[in-house]
């Protein structure tokens, strides 16, 4: 898997999958349409904010919720290759990783991140780089070989 990198979005503790996909969007056909309302009632534009960011970052608790897939499905639309959060739902890091986007479990605090930060992560050496602060690496779990793999033929 090649190295993702891009600017970050911070967002903080518990979203959960009603707030990155309002129900009612649900009946949405389009999954472009439904992507434009993602996190709209805790984030107002969220998705034309996002639009330069391709990792988000987030705090405890990232994803729990529904099981859907839409709430990631959402967030690849957008553009996101990766989302670092403190902890995560179990289906949701699943499902993070069933459709192609890497989610990374790291202890980051304010000093780690900033929102637009510049930054590079290598998901086989599990080092992220942040060359805005110059911070070399933050240790995550590593893929096994054969999560990188399947996450390769899930994009």
């Amino acid at each position: 898997m090649e190295n993702i990198e891009g600017e970050i979005y911070i967002l903080g503790d518990d979203i959960n999958t009603d707030d990155i996909v309002p129900s009612y969007t649900l009946t949405l056909r389009d999954p472009n349409e439904m992507a434009k309302h993602v996190l709209e009632f805790i984030e107002p534009n969220f998705a034309q904010k996002a639009a330069k960011a391709s990792i988000i970052v987030g705090g405890y608790n990232f994803g729990t919720g529904s099981s859907r897939e839409e709430a990631v499905n959402v967030f690849k639309i957008l553009g996101i290759k990766a989302i670092i959060a403190k902890s995560f739902s179990r289906i949701y890091f699943r499902n993070l990783i069933n459709n192609g986007v890497a989610g990374i479990k790291c202890d980051w605090d304010e000093a780690t991140f900033s929102d637009g930060d510049q930054v590079q992560i290598s998901i086989e050496n599990g080092i992220i780089f942040n060359k805005s602060k110059n911070l070399i690496w933050i240790p995550y779990i590593i893929y096994s070989e054969f999560l990188v793999f399947y996450m390769n033929s899930s994009t």
